[in-house]
């Protein structure tokens, strides 16, 4: 027992921290070659990141890493790396796969899927609420989602890669993109009507006024040489120097006051043409103007721009003559647009900036300029808001689309843990044991396994130590809830029955195998018994396995996914054997020598199983009875143990123990236990008393 345990110590200790090696980044003529035309990759501007230029060589957005800006690990611990463009509006242009370790895709699936789930993201955008999954039941929500397919036994790395793709694509928008807002704005209510005329919208504000005198003007440039270079406003202080009006035009009714029918009928068809746009009405009464000599239709005016919540308003002209209502101020009217797409928010105040310029000199005259400022925001009421649909994190969403395997899975675990607890001895019964065992993993195979995809590798745990030792998340696990569940279950395991739980009633793979050991009895196949000394030497091949593998996680993390598949769960289990035929030939090798051999994969070279013996050490207790005849004078549960997991002492190598129940079994049946059966013989002698069981 003192060897098994410094073995299993041994391998523990192969797990602990070592810095892993990380894949080098993508050259950049690697990146150039993945840009769509017709696209060219810009400078670099640092952490992944690159401006994206069109044909003509203006900027046309970027392109970008995701591993750099999101690191979120993987299932092989590594992150997903993948390179995406944006435009400058934050729409995708196209998301290309770099480099991943995703188990499932590298050598199970192959890429094609992965590659085809990236090609959905073409044409989106970040405002879209995207979520991975298949929409269900009626239309509410179909609006307001963009449901992206996922992929059919890798729906968790593929959630992982959408994390991904959100995370950076956003924070490239925060950092490079600062017109962009990713939440959608207001828009102008169509139906909403209320009776207005211009001395209403004065009256409640819709109508936004900036008033400035010449002495105002004079006072911004009191003390500069431009103090004296404009005489109209020394001559007249009182006079109206800035009498401007601003307007939201963009929610009916209130166009309607403003606008006299010609120009509203110019505004509806700009509304047909450009829905995204926000027009903004324009009033000068003051001698400032509204434009420079130079302005030209349909572009941006020199003298007024736009901010909201820090970030500048993009304005242009929207080339229409413009006739006003009765009442409005008479003046220079014109009307600007803004496009809500770039973040401007109509029902959140906005500052509206008009610049006040001087000239001093006249050949070569130096420029002065002051700023006036007109905030205004127009009342909620207007305008309506698309509708926010507050995607579930990945983690809830691959829970509540697993919510009824879960459950049918708790039902499982529930009947499991209670037949092996305290229904032990009537489940070990001689004509219970076996239609229970088997039944049981028949749910292990095909619900648990080929259904559930809940088949346990040693590739979680080589992921969950490289991302202990890089101080990642491990919210990785969480996209796979019934996986987790499963590892719960097995971790419970290891305080109650030590590694017995999962490798002898919840694995998979296990289950195949003993269906080919009973396959092979009823055959009459010959069947393959190491000797006791060949059975503890071959015990030590898991051992091994697991810290080379730990080993190769540690030095060459690239190829940890090739040498994982020493474990054929994912081409019995993952994959249901349609994969390339070596690795098919290999997991069906394992299941046709357990025609022979019992459970020859489990028992020796199974690199899970070294991890699930290592977690069997938190066992709190020593839960098959045993009598003081255990051993000595009787051998019958050693012999019969096909695990080899009893000791010629009759104590049990709790390492070993797949808890099958035989030696429960043998041990409560006065027909098979020696001890009750020499008792039956011997009239007023007490039983045998049980030992070394709680």
């Amino acid at each position: 027992m003192s060897c098994h345990r410094a073995l299993l110590l041994a391998a523990l200790v192969a797990c602990l921290p070592f810095a892993p090696a990380r894949a080098e980044a993508p050259a950049r003529e690697e990146i150039e070659a993945l840009i769509v035309p017709p696209y060219a990759l810009g400078g670099e501007l640092g952490e992944g990141v690159w401006r994206l230029s069109n044909s003509g060589g203006a900027a046309a957005g970027y392109a970008f890493r995701t591993a750099p800006l999101a690191p979120l690990p993987g299932f092989s611990g590594a992150p997903i790396d993948m390179l995406v463009t944006l435009d400058p509006s934050g729409g995708f242009i196209d998301a290309k796969l770099l480099t991943h370790n995703e188990p499932i895709f590298v050598s199970g699936l192959g890429e094609a899927p992965f590659r085809a789930f990236l090609e959905q993201y073409r044409g989106l955008s970040i405002d879209d609420n995207m979520v991975v999954g298949t929409p269900y039941g009626a239309g509410e929500t179909g609006s307001a989602l963009v449901h992206l397919d996922g992929v059919s036994k890798a729906t968790a790395s593929v959630r992982i890669a959408h994390e991904t793709i959100l995370a950076a694509a956003l924070k490239v928008a925060r950092e490079r993109m600062r017109g962009i807002d990713t939440a959608p704005p207001a828009r102008p209510d169509l139906n909403h009507d209320e009776p207005l005329d211009w001395a209403a919208l004065a009256a409640q504000g819709l109508a936004a006024r900036l008033a400035v005198t010449n002495a105002e003007v004079d006072a911004r440039f009191e003390g500069t040489i431009w103090s004296h270079d404009d005489p109209q406003a020394r001559a007249e202080p009182e006079a109206m120097f800035l009498d401007l009006w601003l307007v939201d035009l963009g929610p009916p009714a209130i166009a309607r006051a403003a606008l006299a029918p010609a120009t509203l009928e110019e505004l509806d068809r700009l509304r047909e043409i450009a829905p995204h746009d926000e027009p903004l009405l324009l009033i000068e009464a003051g001698r400032h103007g509204l434009v420079g000599p130079d302005f030209v239709r349909n572009t941006a005016p020199e003298l007024v721009s736009a901010r909201q919540g820090g970030l500048p308003v993009a304005l242009r002209d929207a080339d229409i003559f413009v006739e006003t209502a009765p009442g409005a101020p008479e003046g220079t009217a014109m009307i600007l647009r803004a496009d809500r797409r770039l973040g401007f928010d109509p029902a959140a105040e906005w500052v509206l900036d008009v610049r006040a310029t001087r000239e001093h000199g006249m050949l070569m005259p130096e420029i002065g300029a002051t700023v006036f400022e007109l905030p205004h925001v127009t009342p909620e009421r207007f305008f309506e808001r698309p509708e926010v649909v507050t995607p579930q994190t990945p983690a809830m969403a691959a829970l509540a689309a697993r919510a009824g395997d879960l459950g049918l899975l708790a039902v499982f675990l529930a009947a499991l843990l209670a037949a092996l607890g305290p229904g032990l001895r009537r489940a070990a019964a001689p004509g219970t044991l076996t239609p229970l065992r088997l039944g049981a993993l028949t749910v292990t195979t095909g619900f648990v396994g080929w259904w559930g995809q809940g088949q346990l590798s040693v590739v979680t745990v080589l992921g969950g130590i490289r991302t202990a030792i890089e101080g990642r998340s491990f919210a990785f696990l969480l996209y796979d809830p019934f996986g987790l569940a499963v590892w719960g279950a097995a971790i419970l395991g290891f305080v109650l029955w030590g590694r017995a739980l999962f490798c002898g009633w919840l694995c998979p793979f296990g289950a195949l195998q003993e269906f080919a050991h009973h396959a092979g009895r009823l055959l009459r196949l010959p069947q393959i018994r190491p000797s006791a000394a060949w059975d503890a030497r071959l015990k030590l091949l898991k051992y091994l396995a697991l810290a080379g593998l730990v080993l190769i996680a540690i030095l060459a993390p690239e190829h940890v996914d090739t040498a994982a598949e020493i474990e054929p769960f994912k081409t019995a289990i993952t994959t249901f054997f349609v994969r390339e035929w070596y690795y098919v030939a290999y997991a069906a090798f394992w299941l046709l020598l357990g025609l022979v051999l019992f459970k020859g994969f489990c028992r020796y070279l199974c690199p899970l199983g070294a991890v699930m013996a290592i977690g069997g050490l938190l066992r709190g207790r020593d839960w098959i009875a045993r009598r003081e005849a255990c051993g000595s004078p009787c051998q019958l549960c050693r012999v019969k143990c096909a695990y080899g997991a009893i000791e010629k002492t009759g104590g049990i190598d709790y390492s070993e123990c797949f808890g099958c129940l035989d030696c429960v079994s043998i041990h409560d049946d006065p027909a098979r236990c020696v001890p009750l059966v020499l008792d039956a013989r011997r009239p007023g002698r007490p039983p045998p008393r049980p030992v070394a069981a709680e």
